[in-house]
């Protein structure tokens, strides 16, 4: 629909549908990414030794950080911004590198090697009209395949409590997990309208309620939150250290290599069609401005997030209204903190529970993107060895514990990076064979076996 109708339908980009229906979809984006948005935060606190007072700082900044970002790549800013229904904010795929650092340099020293992260990322998003060529969709479609796979271990710990949790795999812990994908389930399947679409929201409601009478949820975090509170610029400084710089560089690159998958993911999962340069040059620029912006103020790298691009396309509701709802709230939880601590109080069986099938929405639509190409025996080679060696890796992470440190800080700890090292290169060294050329030559060798 043209943008000028006035659509109120979520099933186009520029539809504005009414709130009360807009909000319970708005509110599945929220549930599904605010838990890995004040974790990330949390584990670069742990590694960093910080105080009180500036984990809820980096927790709440992270949440306007977030907000900003995702309004950003929806609305767009001159060139900046992809004009998609995405989600950007504080992303998982940083943690191994931001730690290391951290432990190191300590936050001073993650903020200054974040801003030469972001100005890579923005380097690349100006020149990758030009390389584009060099991400079709078996490069893609496996970084999104990647993405989707190495997601499970995190939902699978959901359902069991939470790593590091006393009660880790209990039965209350799996019922709760269970009872809520049920519903998902059920929902999804055999309801209508718009109950169909809010299957996510319904799951986790009677997961909730479960969870409170197992006596799970714990509403101390709401109690003890500010009521306000404002992000200063350079709270917590900022120093520049090469070997951060070249750790944070590396790790920027690859994320935009990530978020080429996601922003393909979306168009292709949730819009039916391919992802367009105008669009791509946008996300990616959008995310380096607000990764090295938000450094200023303490927020930790953007990303997009895949498990909303997966929620995106099992439901297909594009309305940027309704993300831009949910950018709404993470803000005015990133400057009221006791409304993004009472998201918090939502237990991990019941986030692991409502977010396993969306990150097999997500593989899905890896699989979905990489058979856009033909599958050829190169491209079947390129997606097989991708698979294997940062599966693999991932699954056994002493497998790489004598190479360099700097090494293991980019490698071992996101199969991502393997995946897209892998992909590309084998893209570009293998040479570019169809169906019919292989079809051609297994003929010829036929023929030369019968002379």
């Amino acid at each position: 629909m043209n943008k000028n109708n006035q659509s109120k339908s979520v099933f186009d980009f520029y539809g504005r549908p009414p709130v009360l229906k807009a909000l319970p979809l708005s509110l599945q984006h929220i549930l599904a990414m605010i838990m890995g948005t004040v974790t990330v935060p949390i584990i670069v606190v742990g590694a960093v030794d910080a105080t009180l007072d500036e984990k809820m700082a980096l927790i709440q900044v992270a949440l306007i950080a977030s907000a900003l970002s995702t309004l950003l790549q929806l609305y767009a800013i001159g060139r900046m911004g992809a004009k998609l229904p995405t989600i950007f904010g504080v992303g998982f795929a940083y943690v191994p590198t931001l730690t290391a650092v951290g432990a190191q340099f300590g936050i001073a020293g993650i903020l200054g090697a974040q801003v030469i992260g972001g100005i890579a990322m923005i380097v690349v998003g100006l020149f990758i009209k030009r390389i584009r060529h060099l991400f079709p969709p078996v490069v893609a479609g496996t970084v999104v395949l990647v993405i989707g796979l190495s997601l499970y271990d995190i939902a699978i710990n959901y359902m069991a409590g939470g790593v590091g949790s006393p009660d880790h795999g209990s039965v209350e812990n799996w019922t709760v997990a269970i009872v809520t994908l049920t519903v998902v389930l059920l929902v999804s399947q055999f309801a209508r309208g718009f109950l169909q679409l809010a299957s996510i929201i319904c799951g986790i409601g009677v997961g909730y309620l479960l969870a409170m009478f197992y006596g799970m949820v714990d509403f101390g975090a709401v109690s003890d939150a500010h009521w306000l509170t404002v992000p200063k610029p350079l709270e917590f400084g900022m120093e520049f250290h090469g070997a951060a710089i070249i750790s944070m560089v590396i790790i920027c690159v690859i994320n935009s290599v990530q978020t080429i998958g996601d922003l393909s993911a979306t168009t292709v999962g949730g819009m039916n069609r391919e992802l367009s340069d105008r669009e791509l040059f946008g996300g990616l620029l959008g995310n380096g401005f607000c990764t090295t912006v938000g450094s200023i103020f303490g927020a930790l790298p953007t990303a997009s997030f895949s498990q909303n691009v997966g929620i995106v396309a099992m439901t297909r509701v594009i309305s940027r209204f309704v993300l831009a709802l949910a950018a709404v709230f993470l803000l005015v939880a990133g400057f009221i903190p006791k409304f993004g601590a009472l998201m918090t109080t939502i237990p991990y069986p019941v986030l692991g529970g409502a977010t396993i099938i969306v990150f097999g929405m997500i593989t899905m639509t890896g699989i979905k993107l990489i058979t856009k190409d033909e599958m050829s025996s190169r491209n079947v080679t390129i997606v097989s060895l991708s698979l294997a060696l940062s599966m693999g890796i991932y699954a056994v992470p002493d497998s790489i514990e004598k190479f360099p440190e700097m090494f293991q800080l980019v490698v071992g700890g996101s199969p991502i990076v393997i995946a897209a090292f892998v992909s590309f290169t084998l893209n570009l060294l293998l040479p570019q064979k169809t169906l019919a050329d292989e079809e051609r030559e297994r003929r010829q060798i036929e023929l030369k076996m019968s002379n």
